[in-house]
């Protein structure tokens, strides 16, 4: 998210005129500035509803699963030797792309841990539409020093810090889900035996989830 929004930034920076960058924007230069802006409000606005409409009629990918640290780079050499599983819009479960037989029961767990996924992954997209376009409102705030603002870092500094402030409570209230979402994934696999390779989580996921949003949000 950081790098797509700076390069957002260094884009708008690079198509000033050449007098912006030696003397304050101008009323048109400002106008240009703050229309590329609102086409990036846009933008983003767009591909994120496009990615939320996917979760609901996408198939689910249970091989990537919600893992951190270590668990999660078990988890990566785990799906090199795991056939992909998915399940499902209709609660079926896929593996190879063949349906594995289940009964009722068992397409109302896998129903179940699909929406809570799927409810965590929306949380996630919320979190970075409204990252995104906090971003890009100090960039809007900041137009009338936007060169000076880029050349001396100044820019990036405070949108470092709008992204820390918008994200981090956002992300802890996913890590807050975490427990419930193991409880689900285990219930899952104690049902259904062709899902338990798949059960990857850990009880303590959630700490770890805290931990790892703690420290990459840390102030540097």
């Amino acid at each position: 998210m950081r790098t797509a929004v700076l390069s957002a930034v260094a884009a708008v920076a690079l198509g000033l005129a050449p007098a912006a960058w030696s003397a304050p924007p101008r009323d048109g230069v400002r106008d240009e500035v703050r229309r590329d802006l609102d086409d990036a409000r846009r933008e983003i606005r767009t591909e994120l509803a496009e990615a939320r409409a996917e979760l609901e009629t996408g198939n689910l990918d249970v091989g990537d699963a919600v893992q951190f640290g270590r668990d999660r780079r078990r988890g990566r050499d785990a799906d090199a030797t795991l056939p992909k599983a998915e399940i499902t819009p209709r609660g079926d479960f896929l593996i190879d792309g063949r349906a594995v037989a289940i009964d009722d029961g068992q397409r109302h767990q896998l129903l179940a841990y699909r929406g809570l996924v799927i409810d965590i992954a929306r949380a996630g997209i919320d979190i970075g539409e409204v990252t995104a376009l906090a971003a890009v409102d100090a960039v809007d705030r900041g137009t009338f020093g936007l060169v000076f603002s880029a050349l001396t870092g100044s820019l990036e500094r405070r949108i470092e810090r709008t992204v820390r402030q918008s994200v981090e409570p956002g992300a802890l209230r996913i890590c807050a889900r975490m427990p419930a979402l193991h409880a689900a994934q285990q219930q899952l696999a104690s049902g259904l035996p062709a899902f338990r390779p798949y059960a990857r989580m850990e009880a303590h996921d959630a700490e770890t989830c805290r931990d790892e949003v703690r420290s990459q949000l840390a102030t540097r």
